[in-house]
């Protein structure tokens, strides 16, 4: 009698001791209908995925993202806009019950109703049918989603204004102009305090004040106009300066936008 004959030793008892071969189960009562997970079904999901995925970074290759100036906070007339794949989103957020006093409606409320309900599809319809006929509250929920996603994406593109946004984004290159800080002319801009709001360089602050050094064609009496009656959303009255001081910075003003303008060139 030989050792060990007739006797089979595994780790756990738990673990069949023959390998048995990956056969899926019996689906005889649902031809054509379902099959085994893995690695069937998981594999053409990877395969598919694998497709779009390298499709995708074609994509990204061949049309680079386009790229904005530097985003300024204090830029309140700034509009900014999601990627297009958020862009139902967006447009949701601009009907009368998710805006406004109803924001979180439309921010949590609406999208996560949505998105947990098809998180929670496989769970809730557990059904073996695959036929989207024969499955009319699934396939009709999912053909509403997707049409509401296509039709607030094309009102959001379509409603939007393109040449203001690419305006408002436009990367400008700087001027680096080197102020005169012991003209007079500088002096009554600290004593009125105008560089609060346009900056020790002139350049202006985003959403603030615009530059002073960018308007080669303004004489110093447009200037001198400018400081006294103001324009946009700046107020007459903020000089606080007499006419002497005016004419001064009016010709400071004028000094510096012909050395801007020589930068630039």
């Amino acid at each position: 009698m030989h050792r060990g004959k007739g006797m089979k030793f595994v780790g756990d008892s738990r673990v069949p001791a023959t390998r048995k071969p990956n056969i899926p189960k019996d689906y005889s009562e649902f031809p054509g209908k379902t099959e085994a997970f893995w690695p069937n079904f998981l594999l053409k999901e990877w395969m598919v995925g694998a497709v779009f995925l390298i499709a995708f970074l074609c994509l990204t290759v061949a049309h680079q993202s386009p790229l904005e100036r530097v985003a300024d906070p204090t830029d309140t007339a700034y509009i900014p806009l999601p990627d297009w794949y958020f862009l139902f989103l967006y447009e949701l957020l601009k009907y009368r019950f998710a805006a406004g006093d109803y924001t979180l409606v439309g921010a949590i409320i609406m999208p996560g109703l949505a998105f947990g309900a098809l998180l929670l599809a496989p769970f809730l319809d557990r059904g073996p049918e695959r036929r989207p006929s024969k499955r009319p509250i699934a396939t009709g929920l999912m053909l509403l989603g997707i049409a509401s996603i296509f039709f607030l994406t094309w009102q959001s593109v379509d409603s939007h204004d393109w040449e203001a946004a690419a305006e408002q984004g436009e990367i400008t290159e700087e001027i680096d102009v080197e102020i005169d800080m012991e003209a007079e002319g500088y002096a009554v801009l600290q004593d009125n305090t105008c560089l609060s709001c346009h900056g020790n360089d002139l350049q202006g602050n985003p959403g603030m004040a615009p530059s002073l050094i960018d308007n080669p064609n303004y004489a110093s009496e447009d200037y001198q106009k400018i400081a006294k009656e103001g324009i946009g959303e700046m107020g007459a009255g903020i000089f606080k300066g007499n006419d002497e001081e005016l004419k001064i910075l009016g010709d400071y003003l004028v000094e510096m936008n012909k050395l801007a303008a020589e930068e630039a060139e």
